[in-house]
């Protein structure tokens, strides 16, 4: 019964699984396959610019006619603090000193950007089946524009305030993130990453406090877990980690090998790359400038000076400046293209359902 509720209905989909978006690392195949599979795959569309958006959505429609999920970013533009910025940059130079490069001379947002009206309009020429949303949601004006295109609106919450807020703020579903998911944490409400909970709490007291479909995200990488998130009574999962094991994922060989070996290394919320708290595999930059600092520029200005040093260190099989985004259950995904692992994902899952309702002991008498 699991495999078809109001969330699948909700989407058109024959499972409750959601692919994360992931930029850099989960394409269009990874996406095409889930949603294939039975999933909603999903397509990470902040780095995306309105003709570039374009060129995706009909690349999609292409490949395939089941659902999919395009997903933006809500962050404010960062504000100029040349002071700010300058001190970041001092303290990067002897990292280019090291790899002997030329240091960036000022801090540029880059091609992040926020959701906006241009992109909104061509969502509106070519809608997909869902529009998610990470750091909260646009203005109400741009929300009613895309859930009149008849997207479904999902976007994520950390705490409890944040998922009544996007709630009443018109989602049809909420992302209930736990602090065990790698990647950046979706808080709009506050900055502070100690307001931040694990999944195992935060699921049931979102649950309790909306009326919409609630999606388990993090920790979750196999069947086992998958099963877990649904006895807390969410409708569905995302899962973001465990995916970027599949061939189809869009990683680079060194972050590839960091994932297989991350049984043996940990993972911590760090600002340091991007300028937002983000967990990732801990590194040397990592350890030596946070993992959390104050001193980190505003988001996303933080890749203008890690971008470059992780590309050359990269080059040269070095990890120590990558942001290799992995969430607390990565050493309990395996290797397998994106067909097998969902196939092993609901076989897994029925069989420990199964195997609880075998358990399951009526009540006795007075």
């Amino acid at each position: 019964m699991w495999q078809q509720n109001k969330l699948t209905e909700l989407f058109g989909t024959s499972l409750p699984i959601v692919q994360a978006p992931m930029a850099g690392a989960a394409g269009l195949e990874l996406a095409v396959a889930v949603s294939e599979a039975g999933g909603l795959g999903s397509l990470a569309c902040a780095p995306l610019d309105a003709g570039q958006l374009a060129q995706l959505l009909e690349a999609a429609s292409q490949a395939t006619s089941k659902p999919l999920n395009f997903n933006f970013f809500c962050h404010q533009p960062p504000g100029e603090n040349k002071i700010q910025d300058q001190l970041w940059l001092d303290k990067q130079a002897p990292y280019f000193d090291e790899l002997d490069l030329p240091a960036p001379t000022e801090l540029s947002a880059g091609v992040i950007q926020p959701f906006d009206e241009a992109r909104c309009e061509v969502l509106e020429v070519r809608p997909p089946a869902v529009v998610s949303f990470h750091f909260g949601l646009p203005s109400s004006e741009l929300v009613a524009r895309v859930k009149a295109t008849g997207a479904k609106l999902i976007s994520s919450a950390t705490t409890v305030e944040e998922a009544r807020e996007l709630v009443a703020r018109g989602c049809d579903a909420v992302i209930a993130q736990g602090f065990e998911a790698g990647g950046h944490r979706g808080m709009f409400l506050t900055d502070d990453p100690a307001t931040q909970i694990g999944g195992i709490s935060l699921i049931p007291r979102i649950i309790d406090a909306i009326d919409v479909p609630v999606i388990a995200a993090g920790g979750i990488a196999d069947a086992r877990t998958v099963t877990a998130a649904l006895m807390l009574g969410a409708a569905g999962v995302q899962i973001g980690t465990a995916f970027l094991f599949t061939k189809e994922a869009t990683i680079s060989r060194i972050y590839r090998q960091q994932l297989l070996a991350s049984n043996n290394i940990s993972t911590a919320l760090t600002n340091v790359f991007s300028g937002r708290p983000t967990r990732c595999l801990v590194n040397r930059m990592m350890q030596e400038t946070g993992p959390v600092t104050n001193d980190a520029p505003a988001f996303p200005k933080g890749f203008a000076v890690t971008a470059p040093l992780r590309t050359h260190a990269e080059a040269k099989g070095c990890p120590d400046f990558s942001a290799h985004y992995c969430g607390q259950s990565a050493a309990l995904a395996q290797p397998a293209t994106a067909v097998e692992f969902m196939h092993d994902l609901v076989v897994g899952t029925n069989e420990h359902l199964n195997k609880m309702a075998a358990l399951s002991l009526p009540l006795s008498g007075p």
